[in-house]
């Protein structure tokens, strides 16, 4: 996130470690941030939170926080996540700025839900599939439907703390509350940014669609629990879609098959993987003793961008023997076959040699917002190599090695 924010031209001179309570992991990332320069602050659980406003709005309580050191009248508080603790940082921050009579406020910036357009919007709907593993649900700001008169969007969390947020705010500032509603709060103009509903309404659905395919594959993992799995195949339903309505999905599982028919897959592991290109083509991979499935596809869709046949090998045989010799006596890897981010460096080095894999390479840049499904949860370098190509990815719970340990690079 620090290395984000430095790359848009936002200084990142301070990092806030909230719920702190000398937690060796804690520790370690504390010393590790200072020792590159960056201060550090530790807040920790606020006492008399979220009932004792007497107690919270205290030295006792934001009071025994370190006030952080700032230097710009506008300063923006961001973190990792939901529940990271960005707002008790900025209700610490505002106590300790009112007690050195600096007026300082607060507003908050968050894209969704979209207050003025529907509840049931689909874009509403994604925002709740994102977030189903908190259990994070939209509803009408009823605070905002008494001081108005007018129905917001709102989502539970931030309506549930609304009367002890103003009752804190009030008093910190010794004064009324400017905000009469959470949706007062927020900074949102993105509704006002929907010039094609349909095409928003249809890229909604499709993100509810790969939520599924993640959580599914969490749960697999043991991240998540069921009813995370549950809950995100009934907002499907709500919104009128199946998981076979994504494109790519129903060409991945014929490239399975075809495979497994073929008995051309590896280890009795038949994994497909289709990718949409930006035109509509669906270009299809397997994997195979030398590459996975998601290696074979991407050399499969460059080749179909730069116009070159299918039978013209992209990377030399030379190289793809060294490697899988390499890893077979040198690191005594359990697969031979080459991952993608692999197989993206064997195509670099025979780029040097062979302008058709140079021409190839080239086309790497468009499969950037290309939608991808594979049959299998891909392995650390399949997943590492698609996320740098900037593909949205999704792929089925089911494993692509039969090993119970995978080494992540």
């Amino acid at each position: 996130l620090i290395d984000d924010l430095t790359e848009w031209g936002i200084a990142a001179p301070s990092v806030v470690i909230t719920r702190f309570d000398n937690q060796p992991a804690a520790n370690i990332f504390k010393n590790k941030l200072e020792r590159r320069g960056i201060r550090v602050y530790t807040h920790r659980f606020t006492k008399g939170y979220p009932t004792d406003v007497d107690t919270i709005v205290s030295d006792e309580g934001y009071g025994s926080n370190s006030y952080i050191e700032t230097k710009k009248q506008l300063i923006i508080v961001t973190g990792p996540g939901p529940g990271s603790g960005k707002l008790a940082t900025c209700l610490s921050q505002l106590y300790h700025e009112h007690k050195r009579g600096i007026n300082a406020g607060y507003a908050k910036f968050e894209t969704f839900p979209i207050w003025n357009i529907p509840l049931k919007h689909d874009v509403n709907i994604a925002y709740e599939a994102a977030t189903v593993d908190i259990r994070d649900f939209n509803m009408i700001d009823p605070f905002h439907l008494e001081a108005y008169g007018e129905s917001a969007v709102n989502y539970n969390r931030d309506v549930e703390v609304f009367p002890v947020l103003r009752r804190i705010l009030e008093r910190i500032t010794g004064t009324e509350a400017v905000y009469k509603s959470p949706t007062d709060m927020g900074v949102n103009c993105a509704g006002f940014g929907i010039t094609d509903d349909e095409v928003v309404r249809e890229a909604s659905r499709q993100e509810i669609i790969r939520r599924f395919f993640r959580y599914s594959c969490e749960y697999a993992m043991g991240l998540v629990d069921h009813e995370t799995v549950q809950r995100s195949e009934l907002l499907m339903e709500e919104v009128g879609v199946k998981p076979e309505e994504r494109k790519v999905l129903g060409p991945a599982r014929s490239a399975a098959e075809e495979a497994k028919a073929a008995n051309k897959g590896h280890d009795g592991i038949f994994c497909g993987a289709a990718i949409e290109l930006q035109d509509g083509r669906i270009v299809t991979g397997k994997n195979s003793p030398q590459l996975h499935a998601a290696s074979s596809l991407i050399l499969n869709a460059i080749k179909v961008l730069a116009g070159i046949p299918d039978k013209i090998h992209l990377i030399s045989t030379t190289i793809v023997d060294s490697i899988t010799g390499f890893k077979r006596e040198i690191l005594h890897s359990g697969t031979m076959s080459l991952d993608l981010d692999e197989a993206l460096i064997s195509l670099a080095i025979s780029a040097a040699t062979n302008p058709t894999a140079q021409i190839c390479m080239e086309k790497l840049p468009e499969l950037r917002g290309c939608e991808v499904h594979v049959t299998h949860m891909p392995t650390p370098g399949d997943e590492a190599g698609l996320r740098r190509l900037g593909v949205n990815l999704t792929s089925e719970p089911q494993y692509s090695t039969r090993g119970f340990i995978e080494v992540r690079r």
